[in-house]
């Protein structure tokens, strides 16, 4: 066949409309997968396969077009068909007539598409820079809810919480976005409202919220994420992964790179790479990390006896784990004076700080937890050289400057340790702990009414909070009000169980006059540190609320032997009636001393 009888004879058997035609059809298929599938939640290879079929497709519809011709009595061979009865001519037009229909419903899917684009609707794309800039708020920024676990086994809650505080941690690292903390997020949790993107966007002021949900079966884990406009609600991004439990470090990763690119934040060298660094090649590794993290999130002497668990049975899989060393630093931190001694948690606590700075000198928690460490044992002054570069690394930690906060108070400077603490609300507004400890910096700064009315606020937010409660308890001993004291630090002793609640109470029974109850709160210690360790300085204050200066002075120097939390706070009011006694001036001597062998 001549090549221009080989052109004629496509134009007759209407190839050329048939592909056109085919063309139009499997943009129209495509584009209506884009936008039905994410509601099923349909994964993404399905819609590869979609793509996949209509390409191989192609060439088998030209194939059917010329080799075959559709006529009343049915589908024919094209070689069956005397020339004469041939109505490929009328086939030919109705094939036109379906192209253009199909293809006005296509444009007009596409220009509504693009309106709705414009106007800050874009549905499993890319946000447009128009609709990012519109947005509310003074930059870029974004509340990652506490993904759902949608595991049959609810045990498997530590992975959709890991996933939630593993996207914090490394959206917090892109220093143009601004991304509330944790505490902030999973005040969420469990939260059906029918505003909640909302009053997401208003409490927390961002502009977009990440949620998802993540499900286990076996080894194999289905996440889906979804980035949400806060105004009205539509989708800037989605998307489904049906992975291995061996990948979730990986889609992480691509979560969190989706995330920036939707909200057209421009990225540095070391952001990028943030962004792709996995903190573990070792997905047993990962998920023990996952646990601790869970239940040192419980703030619970339990709580914590689990965390050191798996935090060291991470470490045994991955020695190099240096966020690992980072949770055990920052558990043996909270454990001091506590459920241990401060003398043995203090070293533990910098010998695991010092293991995450050698594994990678440029992890912000690996400097977070070298300050708190430092902190710990008396050197204010290192400790605020750490924490100066962990905010150099990551300007979003808001950690760094709530221990900011402490490193100031345990200087005397007050003043820089509320702003510090302010600065670390900004970051993560519905904290209970920053909230409370904003009120214990007021409180040691003699600013009592404005603790009162911190720590209420405090309060309102989660009056489950015992710290809260013992925060005002003592802010209204100063103000002359044993009473209400006593009131708060019952609320606090009936919501945690911790013994320093318990002295508490000692001190304003003995405070009020009523050494019977004071008396028994002491043998109630004494018998609880047979079973226990009980920190010294909780049967100095109850001596101190009695009047009883020498021995509240015996349990301060065995306080000062075990390097106990109370040394950071020799100017406490607490101590006011024994601050010019000989015995303890010579314990503040000592404290003294080690502040300056620290500096040096």
């Amino acid at each position: 066949m001549k090549i221009d009888n080989f052109f004629a004879e496509l134009k007759r058997r209407n190839v050329y409309k048939v592909a056109v035609a085919y063309a139009v059809v499997a943009w129209l298929l495509i584009q209506v997968a884009t936008q039905v599938f994410p509601i099923f939640e349909i994964p993404n290879w399905a819609g590869r396969l979609v793509v996949l079929l209509l390409i191989l497709g192609f060439p088998v519809a030209l194939i059917f077009s010329w080799a075959f011709e559709i006529t009343p009595e049915g589908i024919k061979l094209e070689s069956e068909i005397e020339p004469s009865k041939s109505i490929k001519r009328g086939t030919g037009r109705k094939i036109v007539a379906m192209t253009i229909a199909l293809a006005v419903v296509a444009a007009g899917l596409f220009v509504y598409q693009l309106v709705r684009s414009k106007a800050t609707v874009t549905p499993r794309q890319h946000a447009s820079a128009a609709r990012t800039e519109a947005a509310p708020g003074p930059q870029r920024s974004i509340a990652v809810l506490p993904f759902v676990n949608m595991s049959a086994d609810k045990n498997d809650e530590y992975l959709s919480d890991g996933m939630t505080e593993e996207l914090l941690n490394v959206l917090t690292k892109v220093k143009s976005l601004h991304v509330p903390g944790r505490s902030s997020s999973f005040a969420f949790k469990g939260r059906i409202d029918e505003d909640i993107f909302r009053n997401v966007g208003e409490q927390l002021h961002v502009n977009a919220v990440l949620e998802g949900s993540v499900r286990k079966a076996g080894d194999k884990l289905r996440i889906t994420a979804q980035l949400i406009n806060v105004n009205d609600g539509f989708h800037l991004w989605s998307e489904t992964y049906d992975r291995d439990m061996k990948d979730i470090l990986a889609v992480q990763s691509d979560v969190a790179r989706r995330v920036v690119e939707a909200l057209q934040v421009q990225l540095g060298v070391e952001e990028a790479r943030a962004l792709t660094k996995k903190p573990t090649e070792n997905p047993e590794a990962h998920r023990l990390y996952l646990l601790g993290r869970y239940h040192f999130a419980k703030f619970t002497r339990a709580g914590w006896d689990n965390a050191i668990h798996y935090y060291e049975q991470a470490l045994q899989v991955d020695p190099t784990f240096a966020l690992a060393y980072c949770g055990l630093a920052d558990t043996y931190g909270w454990a001091g004076g506590q459920t241990l001694p401060g003398r043995e948690a203090w070293a533990k606590e910098m010998e695991f700080a010092q293991k995450a700075l050698a594994l990678d000198p440029n992890l912000a928690e690996a400097h977070l937890a070298m300050g708190t460490a430092l902190f710990s044992v008396l050197d204010p002054r290192g400790s605020l050289k750490e924490l100066d570069r962990a905010v150099e690394l990551n300007p979003n930690l808001a950690l760094a400057y709530d221990q900011y906060g402490w490193t100031f108070a345990e200087m005397g400077r007050h003043d820089e340790s509320i702003a510090a603490e302010k600065k670390a609300l900004e970051l993560d507004p519905l904290n209970s702990l920053f909230n409370t400890d904003l009120a214990f910096f007021l409180y040691w700064a003699r600013r009592y009414d404005d603790a009162i009315a911190q720590v209420r606020k405090t309060l309102e937010l989660d009056p489950n909070t015992g710290l809260a409660h013992h925060c005002l308890g003592w802010c209204m001993v100063l103000k002359g009000n044993l009473n209400g004291a006593k009131t708060e630090f019952q609320k606090a002793a009936a919501l945690d169980d911790l013994p320093w609640y318990k002295a508490d109470l000692g001190y304003a029974y003995g405070a009020s006059g009523d050494r019977a109850k004071a008396e028994q709160v002491l043998r109630d210690l004494d018998d609880l540190a047979k079973k226990q360790y009980v920190s010294p300085a909780l049967h100095a204050s109850v001596y101190l609320g009695l009047g009883e200066k020498a021995k509240a002075l015996d349990w301060i120097e065995k306080a000062y032997e075990d390097r106990d939390p109370m040394l950071w706070w020799t100017t406490d009011q607490l101590y006011d009636s024994i601050r010019n006694e000989p015995r303890f001036q010579a314990v503040i001597q000592k404290v003294n001393a080690l502040k300056e062998g620290a500096k040096r």
